[in-house]
């Protein structure tokens, strides 16, 4: 690519660029700042970036080292990294950010940042961001903007596929009528055919499955600027869901612990989900043959668990925050954070590695499916996204329990939403 001198030399520009104003329009800075003025270089910072996946067994020690490159290539900024629960890891650095506090750089899921961007706590990078000139995927990038302004740049993402145990399914299905008689064939004795999430105790991770059904029969949840729960669309993918639960080939009742370590003993023959699973799966059991495919749906759009990487509005030190931004879009450090990352996409297209297709060959499947992805959020109403999931998810679930019939769970839900946004 041809975009990583020019990066380079877009770095010691940064500092220009702040303190001409162009950044901080639409933000004023905190007392303090020490934004330089024009003409000078980025200002030595020792900063902090915050990121759920730093304490990831697996992924947290690989992203350490590329801070590690980055602070050793340089000796003007030092990047701190800084571990924050997952289960914590968005109210946490809200409230931080919220009380005009928080870390400097932060790795946000899409409702953390949706929500930090409508709230104003993140700094506008509309100037410092040429996705043209930089060559980012167009399909997550377009989830940067909240309300007209680029907020974010992608750091990590991670698409949805099917896994299947090539043992028990030698040839993956490629129609969702093949993918139900998979699951039925696949299901005996103690071997369920498939495995998701069905329980309202796991909500969250209920939305996440069935996002899959609803984008991949053609369905949205939003246009945008109106909901569209009960789109017809959104509808026959949540009963082509429903009839797999109906079809007795899930283990019912059991939440995800539950089912994964299932697949990794062979006791389940499919799963959707994302490119993070890949290393779970492999740490649970190396021995697991498994392989990945699109997820068969009508059509080609699938969720995906997209982060992007920001900068906090109080940080006093954005110039150096913005440094490492423009370091990691340098062509190497693409491919080097993928590689540390496995089977996740980032900002701009890398080729693999002949490395990491010997030992993964399935890798350009995840890959592929990037710009065909979408945020698991309501499009528009990315703030209220906690509260419409709890709708949907409790409607539907009623639906699976025989209470009422899909469409009739999607007219409530749609009703009960549209009170909720106004």
């Amino acid at each position: 690519m041809a975009h990583s001198t020019s990066l380079r030399s877009r770095r010691a520009a940064v500092a220009l660029a702040l303190a001409s104003g162009l950044v901080l329009a639409a933000c004023s800075s905190p007392a303090g700042s020490d934004s330089p003025s024009e003409g000078e270089a980025v200002e030595p910072a020792t900063i902090t970036f915050a990121a759920s996946t730093f304490g990831d067994p697996g992924l947290g020690p690989r992203l350490q080292g590329l801070i590690d490159t980055y602070n050793s290539s340089q000796d003007v900024v030092t990047i701190e990294p800084a571990a924050v629960p997952f289960p914590t890891f968005g109210q946490t650095v809200l409230t931080q950010m919220g009380g005009g506090e928080g870390p400097d750089l932060v790795r946000f899921d899409m409702p953390e940042f949706t929500s930090a961007a409508d709230a104003g706590l993140l700094e506008p990078l509309d100037d410092l961001i040429d996705a043209d000139e930089l060559g980012l995927q167009p399909g997550p990038d377009e989830y940067m903007t909240v309300n007209d302004s680029r907020y974010g740049v992608i750091f990590d993402t991670s698409n949805y596929v099917m896994y299947y145990n090539t043992d028990l399914i030698p040839e993956p299905p490629t129609t969702f009528d093949e993918f139900m008689a998979t699951a039925k064939a696949t299901t005996q004795g103690d071997v369920y055919g498939l495995a998701f999430r069905q329980t309202q105790a796991e909500e969250n991770g209920v939305w996440q499955d069935i996002f899959n059904y609803v984008y991949g029969f053609g369905g949205e949840w939003s246009d945008g600027e109106k909901l569209t729960l009960n789109n017809p669309k959104n509808v026959e993918g949540l009963e082509a869901y429903q009839s797999l639960y109906d079809a007795n080939v899930i283990p019912k009742g059991a939440d995800a612990a539950t089912f994964r370590k299932m697949f990794a003993q062979g006791k389940v023959g499919m799963e959707l989900n994302n490119g993070g699973y890949l290393v779970a799966t492999r740490g649970t059991n190396p021995d697991l043959k498994f392989s990945v495919a699109p997820i068969p749906f009508p059509v080609r759009a699938q969720g995906a668990i997209m982060a992007p990487i920001v900068i906090n509005a109080n940080s006093e030190h954005k110039d150096a925050a913005m440094d490492f931004i423009n370091w990691v879009l340098e062509e190497e450090n693409q491919v080097a954070l993928q590689e540390a990352l496995g089977a996740s996409s980032v900002a701009t297209k890398t080729e693999r590695t002949e490395e990491q297709l010997a030992e993964t060959p399935f890798l350009p499947v995840y890959d592929e499916l990037t710009n065909s992805s979408a945020p698991q959020i309501v499009v528009g109403f990315g703030p209220q996204t906690a509260d419409i999931r709890k709708i949907v998810v409790t409607q539907v679930i009623a639906a699976l329990q025989g209470q009422q019939t899909m469409k009739e769970a999607m007219d409530k839900a749609q009703d009960e939403a549209e009170q909720l946004v106004g």
